[in-house]
């Protein structure tokens, strides 16, 4: 996203009521994060050949996105031509440095 990016009039999603007043504009709609979450669980199945995959999830906050891209990996596992071994972890992290 470029800094000048103005991005998107709130009034064109569904904004929780809680989130009305703080937010002023949405910059990356929720499709194209999926798409893009898609996009980056091609190139982890590809990156990867047919290596194990050890996914790693740092909790809370990472849970939705690493639970899509499974769900992609996932999918890619069952629909190719090959099918990778992957392993699931999660960690929880008191606090950021």
């Amino acid at each position: 996203i470029r800094d000048e990016e103005s991005g998107y009039n709130k009034n064109l999603f569904c904004v929780p009521k809680r989130y009305e007043e703080d937010l002023e504009r949405v910059f990356i709609p929720h499709g194209l994060i999926l798409d893009r979450t898609e996009r980056l669980a091609r190139d982890i199945m590809q990156d990867m050949g047919s290596h194990h995959i050890v996914a790693l999830c740092v909790l809370k906050g990472g849970y939705k996105f690493f639970a899509d891209l499974l769900d992609h990996i996932k999918a890619l596992n069952q629909n190719g031509d090959k099918s990778v071994p992957v392993t699931v972890d999660f960690v929880r992290i008191k606090g950021y440095c």
